[in-house]
């Protein structure tokens, strides 16, 4: 096409045709300059546009740090104890490829300068020893930190108090589980930082702030005592929810067998004498035991699963293929016709809940009571049960103590003052996970004699009494044999109305027979020759057990209703069906709006 002066298209001119166009492209593609090549470096001392200078340091840093010193003392004390590597620990605990690491870097390097250049390169590094990041367990996105006992034996460096307190907040700002393997002291110095800073500190604990939050916020803490968990470590891993301590190679002391002889004059202590799992997983400063590193990790993963990612989420409910119809003809006869006969708590529980769903908590301690997590088609429920096969079932202090810490792991408090609805509670127990309970009850008191009062039963008691008044989320009781005194009245009537049923053997009553007769008729009794008195008794008792029928009682809806044990599972699967799907999204929004507000501790 030709122009004229005026830019504008000849009249003579013609559109020209597809092969005319197709040549002029071709001309101008033709006359295009070729790329050109990269201008050589000037100087050695270029630094790549791609910075792949910088990219390779981290890849030999990193490199370093994943790949263990077969020869380092540290390495070697770590596998001579029979104990993972803290690697090896991340890769066993998470979901296959999940690890991504926090803080991959961070440690003590030294550098030299390449020579003829202004470039330095790594020459040694000494890993941070802790590793922390994100990954996942049975799919759960979870924040974690790991120590590295074979680096400084777990005390303090540069970063790794730094690194735990970051991790700690990330919990908190993506409410996500924090799981915590210590084998160390976790960010607690030792005398030698005395002499690398030149002078003394008082010691700060600017992580505990984020912790306590956590925990009252319901974000899942899950620790696991893998080692020697000394001072703040130790610290960590008792305020987790929930903690695990391996059998073979966990123990945890406030200071170590040589502060101890030097405190103290006991010379001699291992780590196991001093706070070995025969210590503290029978005293309830650990909840469970495992054989091994792996088995704390399985436990870590099944506690997970029942909980939610912090409070203001109701607790997942995986599909349940356990029929909620299902009899359970085997509760029929458990429990014996023979009062003084005892059975298995734990059967019910097994009987009641869904299929292999049932997961015991703090099973060495405090056994007068069992508690531990459960699912009822597939919803999470917490279980409470008294324990007739110790002390007869009678709560003693530790019991109490540990129905009282199940109590604030699984329940909301109540949202206001009983007086006033509308006042809001500044602090209140309870309230972490959102998780209704179901409670078997066969309690003949608190624990008598010496011992009990020593070991002051009653403080703690009442200690119960006020965790179960001052939380209000459901509770469905399943009474199955004995409810006496002050015990048993907490445990069945802390709700109004009553959520609760019973079984063809309960009995109930302000004290059993056995003694009660004789303390209710004590003047009668005390004018009677041996002969006379026994006889008595005999009447009185079988006065009194025909009044105690418990038909009688049902009779004056003393109880609500006696059904068949077979049906259990069927009623308390409706319960909690009803809870799951119009009470908790109550609670959750009660909960979002300031009306309740939850302590863990």
């Amino acid at each position: 096409m030709t122009k004229g002066s005026d830019d504008k298209p000849s009249p003579s001119s013609k559109t020209p045709s597809a092969s005319e166009r197709l040549s002029q492209v071709a001309a101008h593609v033709a006359a295009v300059p070729a790329p050109r090549k990269p201008r050589a470096s000037k100087t050695k001392d270029e630094l790549p546009a791609d910075y792949s200078d910088i990219l390779n340091q981290l890849s030999t840093l990193r490199s370093i740090a994943s790949t263990p010193d077969t020869s380092n003392k540290g390495y070697v004390r770590q596998k001579q104890a029979g104990k993972l590597w803290v690697r090896e620990r991340v890769l066993e605990l998470l979901d296959k490829d999940s690890f991504h690491e926090v803080g991959s870097v961070s440690g003590t390097v030294q550098w030299r300068r390449v020579e003829g250049t202004n470039r330095e390169e790594p020459v040694s590094y000494i890993p941070s020893n802790n590793v922390q990041g994100f990954g996942t367990l049975k799919g759960r996105k979870v924040v974690f930190t790991a120590d590295d006992f074979s680096i400084r034996a777990g005390h303090a460096d540069g970063a790794l108090m730094e690194k735990t307190i970051y991790m700690e907040k990330l919990a908190i700002a993506l409410k996500l589980p924090i799981v915590k393997l210590v084998d160390g002291s976790s960010g607690g110095g030792s005398v030698t930082t005395i002499r690398k800073e030149g002078y003394s500190y008082i010691p700060p604990m600017p992580s505990f702030k984020y912790v306590v939050e956590q925990l009252n916020l319901g974000i899942p803490n899950l620790g696991a005592v893998l080692g020697p968990a000394i001072g703040l470590g130790a610290a960590r891993v008792v305020a987790c929810h929930f903690s695990v301590m391996a059998a073979d190679v966990g123990a945890l002391f406030n200071a170590g067998p040589k502060v101890v002889a030097g405190a103290s004059f006991e010379e001699g202590l291992s780590f196991t004498d001093l706070g070995g799992p025969s210590m503290h997983c029978t005293n309830g400063t650990i909840d469970n035991l495992a054989a091994n590193e792996v088995e704390c990790f399985t436990q870590l993963r099944t506690v997970l699963s029942y909980l939610p990612n912090s409070g203001s989420s109701p607790p997942p409910t995986p599909p349940s293929t356990d029929s909620a119809d299902r009899l359970c003809e085997n509760l029929r006869t458990i429990i014996p016709r023979r009062k003084a006969r005892m059975y298995d708590p734990r059967v019910i529980i097994t009987s009641v809940a869904d299929v292999d769903s049932w997961f015991e908590i703090g099973a060495l301690w405090g056994t007068t009571a069992i508690v531990g997590l459960a699912r009822l088609a597939g919803h999470p429920i917490g279980i409470i049960s008294l324990n007739c096969e110790v002390n007869a079932g009678a709560l003693d202090a530790a019991g109490s103590q540990k129905i009282t810490r199940h109590l604030k792991f699984c329940k909301p408090p109540s949202p206001s003052h009983p007086s006033n609805p509308n006042t809001l509670t500044s602090s209140t127990t309870g309230d972490i996970f959102n998780i209704p309970i179901l409670q078997f009850v066969d309690v003949p008191g608190y624990a008598i004699g010496t011992n009990a009062e020593r070991t002051a039963t009653m403080r703690h008691g009442i200690a119960l009494a006020t965790a179960y008044y001052s939380t209000t989320i459901p509770v469905f009781s399943v009474v199955t044999r004995r409810v006496y005194g002050v015990a048993g009245g907490i445990m069945l009537d802390c709700r109004d109305p009553r959520m609760r049923i019973a079984w063809p053997s309960g009995e109930w009553g302000s004290l059993p027979l056995e003694g009660g007769v004789e303390v209710g008729h004590a003047a009668e009794l005390r004018g009677l020759g041996e002969v006379e008195r026994g006889q008595r008794l005999r009447e009185l008792g079988e006065e009194y057990g025909r009044l105690m029928n418990p038909v009688r009682t049902a009779n004056a809806f003393g109880v609500e209703e006696i059904v068949d044990p077979a049906v259990t599972r069927r009623l308390v699967v409706e319960w909690v069906r009803r809870v799951y799907g119009e009470l908790l999204p109550v609670r959750l929004l009660e909960r979002a709006n300031g009306k309740i507000r939850p302590m863990f501790y």
